[in-house]
């Protein structure tokens, strides 16, 4: 009997195994048609971010710094590759594999066939996060990060507890030193993929993470200390931190973590308040939900989401930086799970509750996603505009030098260029030359004619290029 039992127990596992298998396959195809389809208008020309060219180029020297300032070792070994694809090669290639996490979490907390609406709708909804779509322009930097974010969502589709939290502690280390929350996202799939739930097992589950993220971040200290004398991370100087040493230089950055959360919420709306009291409700009133049907699975959701939470409290109260929205993928993570798992308690009887929770769920997915594909049409102008520049820089030869208002030109202020150093990695892209920048080295540019420095204003400025003897001038117009 015990024999049989077992035998029984083996089979039903082997058969729940295939069921979420297959359903994790039609998951993926769902969320892959998706992410093609709202990055259509920035799929075959992406655009990136001004320190996203190193990795690119893949030149480690250009990353070399963010070792020390942000401990990002995983990065700076992907720049060593030596291999450089192009752009929208990767950019392809990490949707791809950000469309295969969506679909391996949402299918870890919603396992089975018979859920796979609900399992689609998650995926969806992860899929859409607006820190994902913010950190995107940085695709060439966090592809390896995101693929360990994506292994161990797949992982978890396939493994016991047990043998994914034996992977933890390696994986939040290398997770780590990809980027600073990725960690946290560790920790949420670790505690979805948990179906035998107690306060026990959930404090053990939270002591592993913490001893792990720890030891993660000692070893990280370690590296700096051999490498660059510095047993820390040191931030850079752009971002004006201020380390509080004293209680008294906690309470200053109190002010600072405020304006971060509601920064947050604001962007996460699409600066939208109505959006996000409407967030608030909803999280709010499928807590309730859910804290009802299935208690300790709220509790655990709760726990990652606060846990990340608290990190980022601390980074803010004690170093005085900022934590960008790009940073947050957890909380959207753990925000999705929780609405989508309420919709189907509410679910599991027919009536109006369940009718417009399903509604609601729907509409976050959609809405979303047409907000997404909108927001990646908005590179569109600079990248043709540059596109443009390059095929005229091709018929010039010479040096080439650029002044004037680079970040306050229309196409680029609407593409959220946030340095005027995004223009040389643009023209190395484009057409292999190098540019020199007046407004960072004005000594290099000491030779060329006075009068290309003060262009007048213009209400629809164009980009100029002017031949100055052997040099080539790309001139940005002031905006009136």
């Amino acid at each position: 009997m015990t024999l049989q039992a077992t035998f029984d127990r083996q089979v039903a596992a082997a058969t729940q195994r295939t069921a979420q298998l297959s359903a994790f396959w039609k998951v993926f195809a769902v969320t892959l048609i998706a992410i093609t389809v709202m990055s259509a208008g920035n799929l075959l020309d992406p655009i990136v971010r001004y320190d996203d060219y190193p990795a690119l180029f893949a030149e480690p020297e250009g990353f070399w710094s963010k070792t020390l300032s942000e401990g990002r070792w995983l990065n700076y070994f992907w720049h060593l590759r030596g291999i450089v694809t192009p752009a929208w090669v990767n950019f392809a290639i990490y949707q791809a594999i950000w469309a295969l996490f969506a679909a391996a979490i949402a299918v870890v907390s919603i396992p089975g066939n018979g859920r796979f609406w609900f399992a689609c709708v998650l995926a969806l909804t992860i899929l859409v996060a607006p820190s994902a779509l913010l950190i995107a322009p940085w695709f060439n930097t966090l592809t390896p990060g995101t693929v360990l974010l994506a292994v161990y969502a797949v992982l978890a589709t396939r493994l016991s507890q047990r043998a994914l939290r034996s992977m933890l502690p390696v994986f939040t280390l290398l997770s780590l030193m990809a980027y600073t929350t990725f960690p946290i996202v560790l920790l949420l799939i670790c505690l979805v993929r948990t179906k035998q739930r107690s306060l026990v097992d959930l404090a053990g589950l939270v002591g592993l993470f913490g001893a792990s993220f720890i030891v993660s971040l000692l070893a990280i200290y370690a590296l700096n200390w051999q490498v660059h004398g510095v047993f820390s991370v040191v931030p850079d100087q752009f971002r004006s931190s201020s380390p509080a040493v004293d209680f008294s230089g906690v309470m200053d950055n109190f002010q600072l973590l405020i304006e971060t959360l509601v920064n947050f919420g604001d962007t996460v709306s699409f600066h939208s308040s109505a959006v996000m009291w409407f967030h608030i409700g909803m999280f709010t009133t499928a807590t309730v939900i859910l804290a009802r049907c299935a208690p300790l699975e709220t509790l655990y959701l709760h726990a990652g989401l606060w846990i990340g939470i608290a990190l980022v409290v601390v980074q803010v109260l004690k170093l005085g930086v900022t934590v960008p929205v790009r940073a947050y993928h957890f909380a959207w993570i753990a925000y999705a799970i929780v609405i989508v798992r309420a919709c189907e308690e509410l679910s599991r009887s027919p009536g109006i509750p369940g009718r417009l929770a399903r509604n609601a769920v729907l509409l976050i997915a959609a809405s979303y996603l047409l907000q997404v594909t909108i927001q990646f049409t908005k590179f569109r102008d600079w990248q043709v505009e540059t596109r443009a520049l390059a095929q005229d820089l091709a018929t010039t030869p010479g040096p080439l030098y650029a002044i004037g208002y680079i970040i306050n030109h229309p196409s680029a202020e609407k593409a959220g260029l946030q340095k005027p150093s995004a223009l040389p990695g643009r023209i190395r892209q484009l057409t292999g030359r190098d540019v020199t920048m007046c407004v960072t080295t004005p000594e290099a540019c000491s030779g060329l004619p006075q009068d290309l420095f003060n262009a007048p204003a213009s209400s629809n400025p164009q980009i100029r290029i002017v031949q100055s003897e052997d040099d080539v001038v790309i001139v940005f117009p002031p905006l009136e």
